[in-house]
């Protein structure tokens, strides 16, 4: 399944990550470096799959947290509609 932005969430990247804004409810979202990764590689076509492999070259013998980490994280960003299927 692939993901993307929602038209109305825009992004700012920070020194310690990104900040998503969703300009519908006006809220902020911070995300650290490695959630900022996620968000880039999403809005990169990168699909789950793909971006937990990128992630387990950062952090060895971690591939089963990485994936469960990317999979909490882009489903909160699905339930905050920040990200859409």
């Amino acid at each position: 399944m692939s993901y993307s932005l929602a038209p109305d969430v825009t992004t700012a990247e920070t020194d310690d990550g990104m900040v998503l804004l969703h300009e519908s409810t006006g809220r902020y979202w911070m995300l650290n470096r490695t959630g900022a990764t996620v968000v880039r590689l999403l809005r990169d076509g990168l699909g789950v799959p793909e971006i937990v492999e990128e992630l387990a070259t950062s952090f060895p013998g971690q591939r089963e947290r990485v994936a469960a980490d990317v999979d909490a994280l882009v489903a909160r960003l699905v339930g905050a509609r920040l990200v859409t299927a």
